[in-house]
């Protein structure tokens, strides 16, 4: 009686926020937290913290289609994971790799013009990986209505030092003029990167930060941030509507600034 209550309770929540939205973001990008802490919580060990959020993933990316979203980019891999025992990396590069070639095969995504690309120092990852990686890449080419950004390998100063040095280098080989350097300069020399600037970063699992994530096409967009206490197993679709939610809160008050500057 009470799990049928609340369970009315919830999708009736669910259709009050959704009411509420009317301004999506284009790109959204999500650092997926706690996935190791809710194994613990659940008695299981890390790997299946990791299959538990890989669930959540799939779910979201429904959840993008479903409001209009064109762009998501997962922080699945950061450069500092390397750093993560032994015992722990391999079921990880396992999930990766079976999700990538799974993803990469499944109808859905090819019905709904999913194109999976990654960003990051892909070369540092095991050859499997990599191997997966070009799978989906090559798999999804021709998809264009939207675009899914996995974030492996990265880190985001790494990525600012390694096109400030190609600069350097272009600059000091007389290829081009320090006044010649302007941002479509420094694009260029990022990693594959996403297509649109950064409207939105959700990150969950309680920690206030973003974590050296996207600091060209978020930071330097202004991009709305939404933290959340849930780990990312347990990240719900009402949280993501509360994020979609700051987002739209965040451009209606840059609206009005703008219209008082004016």
């Amino acid at each position: 009686m009470w799990q049928r209550l609340r369970g009315l309770a919830g999708r009736a929540y669910r259709r009050h926020l959704r009411r509420e939205i009317d301004d999506v973001p284009d790109h959204v990008a999500v650092i997926q937290d706690g996935n190791r802490r809710y194994a613990r919580e659940q008695g299981d060990d890390a790997p299946e913290g990791h299959r538990a959020g890989a669930d959540t993933t799939e779910q979201v990316l429904d959840w993008c289609a479903d409001l209009g979203v064109s762009e998501l980019t997962l922080y699945a891999f950061s450069t500092e994971n390397f750093e993560r025992p032994d015992e722990e990396l391999k079921p990880l590069f396992d999930l990766l790799e079976r999700k990538l070639r799974e993803f990469a095969d499944a109808d859905r995504v090819h019905d709904e013009g999913v194109r999976v690309r990654a960003i990051g120092d892909v070369a540092r990852l095991p050859p499997r990986v990599r191997d997966a990686v070009e799978y989906a890449e090559r798999r999804t080419a021709g998809n264009d209505r939207f675009t899914l950004n996995v974030a492996l390998a990265y880190g985001g100063r790494t990525e600012l030092l390694d096109a400030a040095r190609a600069i350097a280098r272009d600059v000091d080989a007389g290829e081009m003029a320090p006044g010649d350097v302007d941002v479509e300069t420094v694009e260029s020399r990022l990693y594959d990167r996403p297509i649109r600037d950064v409207d939105l970063i959700v990150r969950t699992g309680g920690d206030e930060r973003t974590s050296n994530f996207l600091p060209w096409h978020a930071n330097g967009n202004e991009a709305a941030v939404y933290f959340c206490a849930p780990y990312w197993p347990e990240f719900s679709e009402v949280d993501f509507l509360r994020a979609i939610r700051t987002y739209e809160s965040r451009e209606e008050s840059w609206q009005r600034a703008r219209a008082e500057r004016a």
